[in-house]
């Protein structure tokens, strides 16, 4: 998949009062980034925001900053965000940068919505 392909952004309901699934589709790279970015300053978050990354093959350092922006701007607003179902090829860079240990993990979306 070409870092070039647009970034699809799926709001989904919750299947819990005030959590919001964000189902993203491709690359989070510094070419998408601005579409997230716009919806993540848009409007106040909600009490939950998991980010469904199952469908994203690879995110570069504008992906990762911005998620990063986004998980400090949550934990200022006392609101949890959950970045459900990372690929492994991201999961290896949050390894890499050791930010698995600041950001909230899970395996799925349902491991997610059951830990609020």
């Amino acid at each position: 998949m070409s870092p070039d392909v647009p970034l699809k952004i799926e709001p989904i309901p919750g299947s819990k009062p005030g959590t919001v699934i964000l189902r993203l589709t491709g690359p989070v790279t510094l070419n998408s980034v601005p579409p997230l970015r716009a919806l993540f300053r848009g409007t106040e978050p909600p009490q939950h925001t998991i980010l469904d990354l199952g469908g994203v093959p690879f995110m570069d350092s504008a992906g990762m900053s911005e998620i990063i922006n986004h998980e400090v701007y949550c934990r200022d607003k006392q609101v949890r965000l959950t970045l459900a179902g990372v690929t492994p090829r991201v999961l290896s860079m949050f390894h890499i940068t050791r930010l698995e240990q600041v950001l909230n993990l899970t395996t799925t979306v349902e491991e997610a919505e059951a830990r609020t």
